[in-house]
């Protein structure tokens, strides 16, 4: 009877070992804060799929870019992990990321149509989808109703011409102010404003840059008016901190992305209740509504992960309409779902409006794999070198094809081949 028994209990717990083991086990890299809250989603997850369990490690925006590309060298990347959605073309070059083609077509819960379409379209390469986007992120004007007001405009500008008009009326209320915030040390403005003028920035099959062309210097041109002028700080050091100068009128204006509707809301006095607000950008002209970059972060899935199924699960479980609002409640981070932006938190709230106004109208830079070398390495040091007088617009325009058309000898010869 005692080795009866005994058998019986070894059987249970060879049992419970071997449900153990049952369990696919997927490994989840997520990013900053996203990368923290995330894991408190995690357990409903688990709860709805038992024969799968998920690991999350968070890392840090700063690192992340590198840590992703030495897991690569290392094979060492996870199952599914998150990336910004401007490193899609970098990592489907290296062949690391899956072609999800397939999963979406035979998925009931990932449709493109759900998405922004501007968003949608930077996870495409080639006509194939490479990440689904997690949440989003663009840029709209932040602005001060009051000194607007006073300036003579009872709504913000809709067009460049209004905007370099509004902006001379509000220096003309305190010339020892500025009127808008166009900082220097970020490619952003430059790349925004020249792509709004038509600009494709780089061209032949995105081989050579196309920043001395016609629509980039006007753009460029239009832009540097606001530092020649004094209507924007050209010198980063005369704004040590954006939100004492903007409740002190410093500057009335500025571009800038939905992280600092939080921001402003828990940084500005109580006095500014109702003073600032959020609108769409302004267009070159009347015709059309004025466009923002389509930013945020994608899920993607490791091209050699032998559990894709489960991983496919988990973005699916992470783009479902509930999860995203849950999400937001705990991040702020934007929903890149459409339909989840009818939940009342969302829609009733002023200040984001006019994201999801803009989020209509973004499209996204140019998709190749040095992108991000050209803004960081040589955009945004030939901004500086605009706003500071020291060149003037043409000359660095050609400069900056040069340097680009440098970066990019490899892709030609690649292309040759």
């Amino acid at each position: 009877m005692k080795i009866f028994f005994s058998l019986v209990i070894l059987l249970l717990f060879t049992g419970c070992n071997q449900n153990k083991e049952d369990k696919t086990v997927i490994n989840f890299w997520a990013i900053g804060a996203e990368g923290e809250k995330v894991k408190l989603l995690i357990p409903e997850f688990e709860k709805l799929n038992p024969g799968i369990k998920v690991r999350v490690q968070q890392i840090p925006w700063t690192a992340a870019h590198e840590k992703l590309l030495t897991a690569y060298v290392g094979e060492t990347l996870p199952d599914v992990f998150q990336i910004g959605n401007t490193w899609i073309p970098e990592f489907a070059s290296l062949k690391t990321i899956e072609p999800l083609n397939n999963f979406i077509d035979n998925s009931n819960v990932i449709d493109s149509t759900n998405y922004f379409a501007g968003i949608w379209e930077t996870n495409i390469i080639d006509s194939v989808v490479y990440g689904i986007p997690w949440y989003v992120d663009t840029r709209v004007l932040f602005y001060r109703k009051d000194i607007l007001e006073n300036a003579g405009y009872k709504e913000p500008p809709k067009t460049w011409e209004e905007l370099y008009d509004l902006s001379k009326k509000i220096k003309a209320l305190n010339p020892t102010n500025y009127s808008i915030f166009l900082p220097v040390n970020e490619w952003l403005p430059f790349i925004l404003f020249g792509m709004q003028n038509g600009s494709s920035l780089l061209k032949n099959d995105n081989t050579y840059g196309n920043f001395s062309g016609k629509e980039f210097v006007e753009a460029i041109e239009y832009l540097n008016n606001f530092y020649r002028e004094k209507l924007a700080p050209s010198d980063m050091q005369q704004v040590q901190n954006i939100y004492q100068a903007f409740e002190e009128g410093y500057f009335s204006m500025l571009i800038t992305g939905p992280w600092n509707v939080t921001e402003m809301t828990n940084r500005l006095s109580s006095k500014m209740t109702g003073k600032w607000a959020t609108a769409p950008l302004p267009s070159p002209n009347d015709s059309y509504p004025g466009f923002s970059l389509a930013g945020g972060a994608s899920l993607v899935v490791n091209i050699n992960s032998d559990k894709k199924e489960s991983a496919w699960k988990l973005i699916e479980f992470l783009n479902q309409k509930e999860t995203q609002i849950t999400f937001y409640r705990l991040v702020s981070s934007l929903p890149s779902l459409k339909d989840t932006w009818e939940y009342e938190e969302l829609k009733s709230n002023p200040h984001m409006k006019a994201f999801y106004a803009q989020l209509l109208n973004t499209k996204p830079t140019p998709k190749i794999p040095e992108w991000e070398q050209i803004v960081f390495a040589k955009i945004q040091n030939y901004a500086e070198v605009i706003a500071s007088g020291k060149s003037g617009v043409k000359e660095a325009s050609i400069n900056l094809d040069s340097d680009v058309n440098k970066i990019l000898e490899k892709r030609r010869w690649m292309l040759s081949r």
